[in-house]
């Protein structure tokens, strides 16, 4: 039997049912016309509105297996090779092939598998979207990634105990807190990512949260002032939604969407792949997490791989940020694993991670399908792990604490981490903008400038503070003395940056501009000038939301703080 359960024989290497499909460009999984379908998986009875992780339910209908029958062949579309006889192999895909199907499946932690073709491919399709389970983002979401926009999406590893085995670690009646948290943030144009891990001893200020109820009914979760981070969840009712929201509070970042992964996720997606590989500097003993593992590499899965990511006491100062470098390093070689050959050319795999995923992941209602699964999947593929950036928030001890057992937000450096993430600096340098691209904006200030009197600038607030625009205007007019300015209203669109727009002819000008406001190379943008209200070419200067007010320079942030603790996803880490 192939990794389809298809009845095929076994001699019938499981890649032999990928096939080619020129037209479309993608792989498809083929029957051969004559093979029997044995049976498919069927859909999970849905939950109790009280049961296990608060799983959000279907109408109920009985579980039953698709009966067998024979799979008529799929229509050859015109122009497409004829496929082979029943009972003979078709020819494997050359190499070339091989690269357009790893393309097609890379992807990041779950459901990165496309099936399509026949009666199969709906209706294993169909039992996937049946496994997934979703809870409501009460609008703290922005409803959903894009594909032409950066890509924000909340990661929240909950500590609820459900599930065989999971029992005996930490407090067996815990409600299910946000015990990890991560932010994951993928740059416009998919060349780098940041992870920033928020730690769950964090003081922080939660807001209050509208929450559906598992009625349809909404009911308002009052916020609290001052307490740890890990109880946006769990505590007083809160969902995801609301760890979204003090996300948003905490860093001004509103995530596109989120997941939530308990226990069981660990244990089952590192089942999936064969085990993931981590490196220990030291002996570890842990009774609390019951992980035993001696110094140097280890390929863990299961149980293993769960007790790792629960370590604290062996590792580090034995506190939680300590466990935060553990887990980092685990998701980097998870992500390494899931991004090798051994997994993306695995049809076997490849559907043992669609289980295990819409199984043991909950998500937000507007991430509910298994095609937007898909769709996140093939964007997140689009990334190189050696621009993957790990880091946690920046912080220091409670100063009230006499004894610290908790932190707070580290005022000096943490501003400057969430500047980079919403103007989408890269934490690593991303080889194709070293040279050229910095070699550019640093010639657009080269050159001679205008007058100030000269310029002719239109402005608009495009996501910065209400009033900037008009703030802004009378500034550069009476103590700049850009005297041919205007303010031009609202822009059409919000930008994390501030930007200056200009024809060929008005660099001059364009120079001086940014001279006086302080905008470094990459803010300018060559293209045309519009007209403003008297008629003549002026340039447009758009306030982003990285404009602080006038007067102050918006360079834009470019390096990460100093001594800010970082690592890369390519990269094995030893856990000392």
């Amino acid at each position: 039997m192939d990794a389809q359960g298809r009845g095929r024989a076994e001699n019938i290497d499981p890649a032999d049912q990928w096939v080619f499909n020129p037209t479309t460009g993608e792989y498809e999984l083929r029957l051969s016309p004559s093979a029997p379908q044995s049976t498919v998986p069927s859909p999970r009875r849905p939950h109790s509105p009280g049961g296990a992780r608060g799983r959000t339910t279907a109408p109920d209908r009985p579980g039953r297996a698709v009966p067998e029958r024979d799979v008529p062949p799929p229509r050859r579309r015109r122009g497409t090779p004829q496929e082979p006889p029943p009972g003979r192999r078709g020819r494997r895909p050359v190499k070339k092939g091989k690269a357009k199907k790893a393309l097609l499946w890379t992807g990041g932690t779950m459901a990165f598998v496309v099936l399509a073709a026949g009666t199969a491919g709906y209706l294993y399709l169909k039992h996937l979207n049946d496994n997934i389970t979703s809870v409501s983002d009460d609008g703290a979401s922005t409803g959903g990634f894009s594909k032409d926009k950066a890509i924000n999406i909340l990661l929240i590893g909950t500590d609820k105990r459900t599930g065989a085995g999971n029992e005996g670690y930490g407090d067996k009646g815990s409600e299910g807190h946000a015990d990890t948290t991560i932010l994951l943030h993928v740059a416009k144009d998919r060349s780098n990512a940041t992870a920033l891990s928020i730690p769950r001893d964090l003081i922080v200020d939660i807001p209050d949260c509208p929450t559906t109820q598992e009625d349809g009914s909404q009911k308002v979760i009052p916020g609290s002032q001052g307490v740890r981070f890990n109880t946006s969840l769990g505590q007083g009712g809160r969902t995801p939604s609301c760890t979204a929201r003090t996300v948003t509070e905490l860093t001004g970042i509103t995530p596109d969407n989120f997941m939530v992964a308990d226990f069981n996720a660990v244990k089952t997606l590192t089942t999936a792949v064969g085990g993931v590989e981590v490196c220990l500097a030291k002996d570890i003993d842990d009774p609390d997490s019951h992980l035993k593992l001696s110094k140097g590499t280890h390929t863990i899965e299961g149980e293993t791989a769960l007790a790792f990511v629960r370590t604290r006491h062996s590792v580090g100062f034995g506190g939680d940020l300590s466990r935060i470098e553990l887990q980092q390093q685990f998701l980097s070689a998870l992500m390494r694993k899931l991004k090798s050959n051994d997994t993306l050319t695995s049809p076997s795999k490849m559907i043992k991670l669609a289980e295990a995923g819409t199984e043991a992941l909950t998500v937000d209602s507007q991430l509910d399908s298994i095609n937007k699964l898909k769709d996140l999947g093939l964007e997140l593929g689009k990334l190189n792990v050696k621009n993957l950036t790990f880091t946690t928030l920046p912080v220091k001890d409670n100063p009230a604490e006499k004894v610290p057992t908790t932190v707070v937000v580290d005022e000096s450096k943490a501003p400057q981490v969430f500047d980079m993430i919403k103007n989408d600096v890269s934490f690593t340098e991303v080889k194709k903008q070293k040279k050229k691209e910095k070699a550019a904006a640093a010639a657009r200030l080269k050159g001679p400038k205008a007058p100030a009197s000269e310029v002719r600038v239109r402005i608009l607030n495009g996501g910065a503070k209400s009033g900037s625009a008009q703030s802004t205007l009378s500034w550069l007019q009476v103590q700049q003395g850009v005297t041919k300015s205007e303010n031009a209203g609202n822009a059409p669109e919000t930008l994390s940056r501030t930007t200056l727009e200009y024809a060929p002819d008005q660099a001059d000008q364009a120079r001086r501009l940014a001279d006086i406001m302080g905008l470094s190379g990459s803010a300018l943008k060559p293209g045309k000038s519009v007209t403003n209200s008297q008629g003549l070419p002026a340039m447009t200067l758009t306030l982003g939301k990285d404009f602080k007010g006038a007067g102050v320079p918006v360079s834009g942030t470019s390096e990460a703080p100093e001594g800010i603790q970082k690592s890369t996803a390519d990269k094995v880490k030893c856990a000392k």
